[in-house]
Parts: structure tokens; C-alpha cells; sequence
């Protein structure tokens, strides 16, 4: 009877052994970078992804406590039905009913960027984080507040030992995490990238297929590759808001020629991005194209492109914009908005 007792404990020991290493197990993931992208701009071998890394990520990225009111998460200004922004604002809304003086841009195909913040303040994914959850007006977040706060809730604590060798509740290996997290927001499976890669699904219409051949003759020299961004930094000629008088990159430089200069969106899922420009101030893509035609002011360090031997603008009939804009709602990726792998709950 000893020895039966023995046997059923010494396979009882290792069976919890085998459920404790499946418990802490951190398998890699398999990304596929899509074939019609340039080159990812993030190196990966120094943050390899893996589902525990992206796990710990989304946590981190729907959590409120962050902030310093516990109520403001990543989350709450890039939602993911609207490709990640906060739409229908203008402005981000921050602690304390806060408002800042920019559109939450789009959080998608990030880990191809190598500029981010309309005011190009980082040029590295990892340290992007930082800028809303210190910022005052948006998550006014304590990094400190922040890890002492995983240090003590056993869910993080389980995630971080799962996720990183080393098991830090650090903010390195938090900011690693969100990374892993916004590595896997790849927007690449709309109509047109089915076109571009000719899959099933991807049939173009006439018109749709003109708007994209006028796309690219007036418009990608800036929204440029299959990204629709080129990752530079341009004043588009918008009229300067007095109130705000908001200065760009030059925020970051203070450099005369970065005056006016903001990051050139992306347009994936532009569909259902608005409003648009960095300051929201365009609610629909005709008031966008209206602005290209013949709402462009001179203002200081006005892009060479919207000056054409001093006509401002892009010319564009009114057939011309409705053909650009059944192109652009090509982009519109409803697996990507819809996928369950990158919501909340």
C-alpha cells in the first residue's frame, strides 16, 4: 500500500511539474510581415514576439490605472472599430476631463514606422508610450506609481515572469510588451491589399481602380508604398489656428524650418479614422480633398509640393475626388477593425 501511495504521489508531482512549465511556457509567434510592405522598420531580434509578450501588452494597453485618476487606458483615445483612434474628437480627452490640442492618431502597421507623435517626438516604438502616459493633459501617469502598482496585482506578476526571461516588472520590459502588442496591430487585409497580392476578395471596382491611378499621381508622393505614408514630417498648408498656433516639430527642434512641419498620416482605414488632420479639424474625406483643391494658405515652410510655380493646391475636377475617395475606402480593413485578438474583452 506504501508503495502505492508513492507511485500515485510521484505522478501527481509530475503532473503539476508538466502543468507548471504548460502554465509558464512562452510560445513564440510566427509573424508574417505581408508581402506587399516595405521592410519592418523595428528590429525584432531584441524584442522577439511571443504570446505572452503580446498578452501582457494588451493588458497594459487597455488598462486605466496607468493614469493617474485610474481611468484613462491607451484604450480609451485608440479604439479599435475606429483603426484605433478616438473617433469624433477633435482633441484627445485626458485625465480630468483634459483636452489636449491634437487628434488621436491612428495606432496600426506601427511597427513599419520610424516616426511617430504628429509632431515626430520619437523615433522608436518603444519609447512612444512614454509621451501620452507622462503627458498632463492625457494620462498624467507616474512610472514609478505605475510599477509599483503591476509589482503588487498577481495577474501582472504571472504575465511578466510568463513574458521576459528576466520576469522584471520594469518599465523596460513594459514598454517591450506594449511594443509586442502594437507590433501585432498589422492592418493589411483590406480589398486593396487582396488587389495588391491578387487574393480572392480583391476585385476593384472601375471607378475605384481610376481613383487609385489618380491617388498616385497627386497624392502618393507624401502618403507613398502600400503604408500611404512616407514617415516625414510636412506643413500641408492648413490655416493657422490662432488659438492654438500649434508649431509642429518645431515643438521638438525649435528649429525655424520645422515651423508647421506634422507627421504624414497613414490613410489605412481612413474610412473610419475621422476626424482628420492633427487637429480634427476635417469631419469627411470630400472637406480633405476640398482642402488639397483649393484650401492650401502659403503659410511658413509651406511643402514644394502643394506650390506649383506659385499655384497652391492639387488640382482636382469633382469627379476626380469622388473616384480618390472609392479608392480610399478600399483601405478600409474589417478584419483588422473587427479582429477579437486586439479588443478589450
Amino acid at each position: 500500500m506504501k508503495k502505492v501511495f508513492a507511485l500515485i504521489a510521484g505522478l501527481f508531482a509530475i503532473s503539476c511539474s508538466s502543468d507548471n512549465e504548460a502554465e509558464y511556457q512562452n510560445i513564440p509567434i510566427n509573424y508574417q510581415a505581408p508581402s506587399n510592405f516595405p521592410p519592418m522598420a523595428y528590429d525584432l531580434t531584441n524584442n522577439p514576439l511571443t504570446e505572452k509578450g503580446f498578452e501582457l501588452g494588451k493588458k497594459i494597453f487597455y488598462d486605466g490605472r496607468l493614469s493617474s485618476d485610474g481611468t484613462i487606458s491607451c484604450g480609451f483615445c485608440h479604439i479599435q472599430e475606429n483603426g484605433f483612434t478616438h473617433h469624433g474628437h477633435n482633441f484627445s480627452h485626458g485625465v480630468g476631463e483634459a483636452i489636449g490640442r491634437r487628434n488621436a492618431p491612428a495606432v496600426q502597421n506601427m511597427a513599419y514606422q520610424t516616426l511617430f507623435m504628429w509632431d515626430g517626438a520619437t523615433e522608436h516604438i518603444e519609447m512612444m508610450p512614454m509621451i501620452p502616459i507622462l503627458s498632463e493633459i492625457e494620462m498624467n501617469g507616474n512610472f514609478v506609481d505605475i510599477i509599483t502598482m503591476m509589482q503588487n496585482d498577481s495577474d501582472y506578476q504571472k504575465l511578466f515572469k510568463q513574458a521576459f526571461e528576466d520576469g522584471a516588472i520594469n518599465s523596460e520590459n513594459m514598454l517591450k510588451a506594449l511594443a509586442q502588442f502594437m507590433t501585432m496591430l498589422t492592418s493589411s487585409n483590406s480589398r486593396f491589399d487582396k488587389y495588391r497580392r491578387n487574393e480572392s476578395g480583391g476585385d476593384l471596382t472601375v471607378d475605384e481602380l481610376e481613383g487609385y491611378d489618380l491617388f498616385n499621381q497627386k497624392c502618393a508622393s507624401c502618403h507613398a508604398t502600400d503604408l500611404f505614408t512616407d514617415n516625414s514630417l510636412r506643413n500641408n498648408g492648413l490655416p493657422i489656428n490662432p488659438a492654438i498656433n500649434d508649431l509642429g516639430h518645431y515643438d521638438i527642434t525649435e528649429q525655424e524650418v520645422d515651423k508647421y512641419k506634422f507627421k504624414v498620416p497613414s490613410l489605412r482605414n481612413i474610412e473610419v479614422t475621422a476626424p482628420y488632420m492633427h487637429d480634427g479639424r476635417f469631419y469627411t474625406l470630400e472637406a480633405v480633398l476640398n482642402h488639397y483643391q483649393n484650401g492650401i494658405v502659403n503659410t511658413e515652410n509651406l511643402d514644394p509640393a502643394l506650390s506649383d510655380n506659385g499655384s497652391l493646391g492639387i488640382p482636382l475636377t469633382e469627379d476626380e475626388k469622388v473616384k480618390i475617395i472609392a479608392f480610399l475606402k478600399t483601405l478600409t480593413d474589417n478584419e483588422f477593425l473587427t479582429d477579437s485578438r486586439f479588443s478589450e474583452f
